[in-house]
């Protein structure tokens, strides 16, 4: 099996096997071809990799299905984004728990100099459309990427007004690329993709659109933006699941306020009121507290915020590898002194911040343009 597609696409496949398992299974064998040629035996060595996992791996036949995937992409003319691809977005990059492998029909921006995200309820009322497409039409100057989830209501609302008002828009799908749920939206999709947008999903062509896979799809749109906006929500439902991630992430959330007798409003009231999420009553909130300049060009952001920076034990690796082409497993445990455990740890949390890059053969080396103090502000 030497097609590099097949292999990301059978690990996907491996039953108990998610993305941050996925992750450290490539990271430590040095490539996803790699985690297919070693013996269970030495699977069990890496840490966190149990005997079940080890073996479902071993035990793994089903690369027929991963074939017929592979294909269909090349017929499409669609991508499968790996996760340490430069056309990965950058964001999401960050996730631990982001998805392995995105599937894309069209644009994925990777590194869009400000990106928002728009969610709230299916059963969006007057109100809740005035808002949203006010506030999309506000943005226009600040030149975002708007993301939402292609659902009926504020994700609809927000696709239809970026296109409106000449602004790229990305929906995240909860089913495989090969179709379009609700079908009523195959339009406005289609209308996404030729403005220079794109539609995403981690399913395999053929996935229906299960309720669990909407939960699920939510991290997603948390992790692919700087900030999430919800316009309008029930107490409980898919938009505060986002806001919650969101939150957890390290993303900013605001939340459009209204009555407290609206059914509606309770969860955007019920955000603010926790403190989880900053009340917006216009585009000048997310102007203050993102610090953003109209029309200010990328690299220009004046915002501050968290920077992922390295602890004692990454700064200690990533200075070794600094002025070296790459560095083998061996030699890294010989300099640092580490535990196998210890150095897999640190590498694969590098790997996750996007500072090193896990080679064939268990190299690892520096990101280009990386050093010991690594890191980029929230949302840049």
């Amino acid at each position: 099996m030497e097609n590099e597609l097949i292999c990301k696409l059978s690990i996907k496949l491996i039953p108990g096997v998610g993305d941050v398992t996925a992750k450290r299974l490539i990271s430590n064998c040095g490539s996803v071809e790699a985690v297919f040629r070693e013996s269970p035996s030495a699977l069990m060595k890496i840490p966190g990799i149990g005997e079940t996992v080890a073996r479902a791996v071993g035990n793994f036949r089903n690369f027929e299905k991963a074939e017929k995937e592979a294909a269909l992409i090349e017929k499409q003319q669609l991508r499968a984004i790996f996760y340490l691809d430069s056309d990965y977005p950058h964001r999401l990059k960050q996730c631990e728990d982001g998805p392995l492998l995105l599937f894309v029909r069209g644009q994925t921006h990777p590194a869009h100099h400000r990106v928002i995200g728009i969610v709230g309820s299916r059963n969006m009322t007057g109100y809740g459309r005035e808002q949203c497409r006010q506030l999309v039409k506000d943005l226009t100057p600040y030149a975002p990427l708007i993301v939402s989830g292609l659902a009926y209501g504020v994700d609809a609302c927000a696709h239809f007004e970026a296109l409106r008002q000449q602004l790229p828009t990305i929906g995240v799908l909860g089913h495989g690329i090969d179709m379009i749920y609700p079908p009523l939206h195959r339009k406005l999709a289609h209308n996404m993709v030729s403005a220079r947008g794109g539609l995403f999903t981690e399913y395999f062509s053929g996935s229906r659109p299960e309720r669990e896979n909407f939960p699920k799809r939510n991290r997603i749109i948390a992790g692919l933006c700087d900030a999430i906006v919800v316009i309008e929500a029930a107490s409980t439902g898919g938009a505060l699941i986002t806001a919650n991630i969101a939150n957890n992430y390290h993303r900013d959330v605001f939340a459009l306020p209204g009555r407290v007798t609206d059914p509606f409003s309770q969860g955007c009231n019920k955000l603010i009121r926790i403190q989880k999420a900053h009340l917006i009553e216009s585009v000048a909130d997310i102007q203050y507290i993102m610090n953003w300049e109209p029309g200010q060009q990328p690299g220009q952001k004046k915002q501050t915020g968290i920077f992922v920076e390295l602890d004692p034990d990454e700064k200690q690796i990533t200075g070794y590898l600094q002025g070296r082409k790459e560095a083998k497993m061996d030699d890294i445990l010989s300099e640092t002194g580490f535990s196998q455990g210890k150095a897999s740890s640190v590498l694969l949390n590098l790997e996750f911040k996007g500072v090193v890059k896990a080679m064939p053969g268990k190299t690892f080396r520096l990101c280009a343009n990386i050093g010991t103090q690594a890191g980029s502000p929230r949302g840049a």
